[in-house]
């Protein structure tokens, strides 16, 4: 018996012992990490990044294969990778389309971006992968054109997708691409992305990512509009009361990622209005009223599952979140605002 004690011990250190799921990344996280420089926009044409190939030899583009991966209904393939019917989801305007041509391929951090980020030390070899990454699903994305090119090259200080219950995925995604090829954040940029994921709580989770690998290319000429480094903002002087000398008003002070202010704690509260007189200013936007209790399917904050989701809210669970009462669940699977 004694023998046996220790045998049994050596089988049991030999069994498998199960690991949790490591948790996915926060964008919030990310973005901590993330350098902030100004952008550097000398020098940049679109064919410095050769984009849509045929990396795997198969007769599909990049284009190709992201309408192929994203496809909720699959299109049919004749020829050399032609592609025939399908159904899409265009998450930026929410809306389904049932023609291909009608889709274009939106690469989330847009490659002009890309450049003044960093991309202009870049080899070939990096920008034909960052301009083709199809290992890393948040990299590009297929949209209608429309909004696709309604976006451009701007970044979310000046663009966000129209379909707000989209906008806290499209910034965490923004932020994971960044990340994934040590791209950098100015100063305004990163105010807007904080402000973008405030509210969006496991919204600002993404799939788990992974450091492209970078090749340099030739120093390039420095840019003379801006100088290399962070452009921190001025510091704080003494001022009169309401008279920020950074900023014209709490809207751009919370862009670059400042307030709120406290009255007794910063001194930047003396330079603003305290209209609601709480001792606090430059607050951001309001939060949504919290429910109250309400009879089935009357949701006080919102009239429809529509307004629910591009606030920000939703799904709802029946046994676990109270606002699945205020609505009613047409397919009977114990969700709503889905």
């Amino acid at each position: 018996m004694r023998r046996l004690i220790p045998l049994l011990t050596l089988l049991a250190l030999a069994l498998p012992v199960p690991i949790a799921a490591a948790a996915p990344p926060s964008a919030r996280d990310l973005l901590a990490e993330l350098r902030t420089a100004q952008p550097q926009r000398a020098g940049y044409d679109r064919d410095l990044f050769d984009h849509w190939v045929d990396a795997d030899g198969d007769g599909c583009d990049t284009r190709d294969e992201v309408l192929i991966a994203e496809a909720r209904t699959p299109p049919g393939l004749t020829g050399r990778c032609r592609l025939v019917g399908g159904r899409w989801w265009s998450a930026y305007d929410d809306l389904l389309i049932t023609s291909a041509r009608r889709l274009d391929i939106d690469h989330f951090v847009p490659l002009a971006e890309a450049w003044r980020s960093g991309a202009r030390r870049w080899d070939a070899d990096t920008r034909r992968r960052f301009a083709n990454d199809l290992d890393y699903p948040l990299a590009l994305i297929a949209v209608t054109a429309s909004t696709n090119r309604s976006k451009s090259d701007q970044d979310p200080t000046a663009w966000l997708p129209p379909f707000g219950a989209y906008r806290c995925t499209y910034v965490a995604s923004w932020i994971a691409v960044k990340w994934r090829w040590r791209l950098t954040v100015d100063v305004l940029e990163r105010g807007a992305l904080t402000v973008g994921l405030s509210g969006c709580g496991r919204r600002a989770l993404v799939p788990e990512v992974r450091r492209a690998a970078i090749g340099l290319g030739a120093a390039p000429e420095p840019d003379a509009e801006a100088a290399e480094g962070q452009a921190a903002a001025p510091a704080a002087t003494a001022a009169p009361g309401g008279d920020d000398p950074r900023f014209g008003s709490c809207r751009e002070a919370l862009a670059a990622g400042y307030g709120p202010y406290v009255s007794g704690r910063d001194p930047e509260y003396a330079w603003y209005r305290d209209g609601d007189g709480d001792g606090t200013v430059c607050e951001g936007p309001p939060a949504a009223p919290a429910p109250s209790a309400p009879a089935a399917g009357d949701d006080p904050r919102f009239g429809s599952c529509r307004e629910a989701k591009a606030a920000g809210y939703g799904p709802y669970v029946s046994g676990r979140d109270p606002e699945y009462a205020w609505y009613r669940d047409g397919d009977g699977d114990g969700t709503v605002c889905e």
